[in-house]
């Protein structure tokens, strides 16, 4: 069982993918928070634009939006999953 003192060699793309999640402080780490803002903004926008009577005529392109979108969160979160330490313990 190792210690905490010594942790387990992590493969190094899950230490460049923690550093690309979760360190904003990268040029590349920016862009992902970034792109991950602009998603987020996208589905609160297409949510808000489904209860509009007028655009009732795009409710099948919300729709693939909003399962495209969620396709994508998904991924986003097995990410974090994969290069966090203790991923059970992740919430």
């Amino acid at each position: 069982m190792p210690s905490s003192r010594f942790p387990i060699a992590r493969a190094p793309w899950r230490e460049r993918l923690h550093e690309v999640i979760f360190q904003a402080d990268t040029n590349i780490g920016k862009f992902f928070d970034i792109i991950l803002l602009v998603l987020i903004l996208l589905s609160v926008v297409v949510v808000s634009l489904e209860t509009v009577e007028e655009f009732n005529k795009y409710n099948y392109v919300f729709k693939v939006i909003e399962w495209v979108l969620t396709f994508l969160f998904t991924i986003e979160y097995v990410l974090r999953l994969l290069c966090v330490h203790r991923p059970a313990r992740y919430s």
